[in-house]
């Protein structure tokens, strides 16, 4: 039995996908059970509530083999540590009491770096992965750069200016992954049951790319011109302010940009086993093409 978290989120949706596809038995922890697809509502087990209940997660534990652990993001949270540390303590407990042997959960790239204490939800999503690992558990932490899927959260202003935003260099060569590779690995790692200890396997996506680069590519597969711009860190502040983000959790998203400024996800060397297949160009013709054109 294995145990999925944010099961209709972007990695989650694709991750129950593929442990249908190859036999598992899958549990899901969903707020709400409507938002799942009818084909997959029908194939897997159901626990109602959120995964920061203790009640919750003791059910969803308890006979299972293994867990995906992903934090949803929580925009008005008080702190990042809130957010992902203290959100994760009850399903810590559980992990124990319920004799899980496995987790493998989304966090992201950095330890190895000067920068790791300095980068906001990085920072806390490493803090989070050292809470779990004190449990003893078997645990596989997929450490990640940003993801090429948000962009799409960008494709409003790239469809109606022809522009989108960072305050990172645009010159800066960084890797970037896709959903659809991280759900691969996730599965891969959950559907094996021989691997054992601890350890953060990278997941580095096909290149490292700049945002001009990406601005270049865009324009190619769209067909007409998009830039990129860099603004201040305030400006981008600001911005998750007007979005309605506390003060603390826009502060720690513009922590992470700067750190990722700065390097953060240059830490780890890139090798065959953790570049994955999706390239910045494929995701734009299968994806954001059609969101922008259709």
């Amino acid at each position: 039995m294995i145990v999925v978290t944010t099961p209709t989120g972007d990695i989650g949706h694709q991750l129950v996908e593929n442990l249908l596809e190859n036999g598992a038995a899958v549990r899901v922890i969903v707020r709400d059970p409507s938002r799942l697809s009818d084909s997959i509502r029908n194939r897997v087990e159901i626990v109602s509530g959120s995964h920061a209940d203790a009640n919750v997660v003791n059910q969803a534990f308890e006979g299972a083999d293994a867990v995906f652990w992903l934090v949803p993001a929580d925009s008005k949270a008080d702190s990042v540590t809130a957010a992902y540390v203290d959100f994760s303590k009850p399903a810590a407990e559980a992990l124990k009491a319920c004799g899980v042997k496995r987790v493998v959960s989304v966090s992201a790239l950095g330890r190895a770096t000067p920068l790791a204490n300095q980068a906001g939800y990085v920072t806390a999503s490493l803090a989070m992965d050292d809470l779990i690992a004190a449990t003893g558990v078997n645990f596989r932490a997929l450490t990640m750069p940003s993801f090429i899927d948000n962009t799409l959260m960008q494709a409003a202003v790239i469809k109606a200016q022809g522009a989108f935003f960072s305050p990172i260099d645009g010159d800066l060569k960084l890797p970037s992954c896709a959903t659809r590779d991280i759900a691969a690995v996730a599965s891969r790692l959950l559907l094996d049951e021989t691997w054992t200890g601890q350890e953060e396997v990278a997941v580095l996506g096909r290149e490292n790319i700049s945002f001009n680069d990406m601005a270049d590519i865009m324009s190619d597969v769209l067909g007409r011109p998009i830039r990129f711009q860099q603004i201040p860190l305030d400006a981008y502040k600001a911005r998750f302010l007007q979005f309605g983000y506390s003060e603390a959790m826009a502060q720690g998203m513009t922590d992470m940009a700067d750190a990722k400024n700065r390097g953060l996800d240059l830490g780890v060397a890139r090798s065959a086993d953790n570049t994955t297949p999706t390239s910045f160009r494929q995701w734009c013709e299968t994806t954001l093409r059609p969101a922008i054109l259709d």
